[in-house]
């Protein structure tokens, strides 16, 4: 068997109670995100969060931004007795995909801060803008709990 079966086969087999990570088979390992994921529970999803405080007050700049929008993401989940490592889908709308590019180490590390090393499949998207126009950054989670 190859490196890259082997870690294709590790990633395929990597499951929780309720998610299983699906790689492809030959496919490359991706890094911060997974190609799919299968689950079975009770799914508990979020609006498009963006980063403000309890007092609607957005955060200075797109790294500020995204820390907060993933605090109150792991807010609302904890609220539907989920935790990050029960999400399987994030979808990130951004309105400079530059501003995110050079920002990825520390976007990688405030991730890991607040949501551990689960990395669910994620999208990210190029927005011209965001409802709130000091918006930088949106997050829609989707999470499913075991049952």
């Amino acid at each position: 068997m190859s490196t890259t079966d082997a870690l294709s086969l590790a990633a395929r087999s990597e499951t929780s109670e309720a998610a299983q990570i699906l790689q492809p088979s030959g496919w490359p390992i991706p890094k911060g995100y997974a190609n799919g994921i299968a689950a079975y529970g009770r799914m508990v999803v979020t609006g498009g969060v963006i980063g403000w405080d309890h007092q609607e007050r957005l955060a200075s700049g797109f790294v500020a931004q995204v820390r907060q929008a993933l605090s109150n993401i792991a807010a609302i989940l904890a609220e539907g007795d989920a935790r990050p490592e029960h999400l399987v889908r994030l979808t990130w709308y951004v309105v400079d995909m530059e501003e995110y590019l050079s920002n990825l180490k520390e976007l990688g590390k405030i991730y890991r801060e607040i949501f551990g090393a689960h990395y669910p499949a994620m999208a990210l998207v190029q927005v011209v803008r965001l409802v709130e126009k000091a918006a930088r950054v949106e997050i829609e989670a989707t999470a499913v709990v075991p049952r």
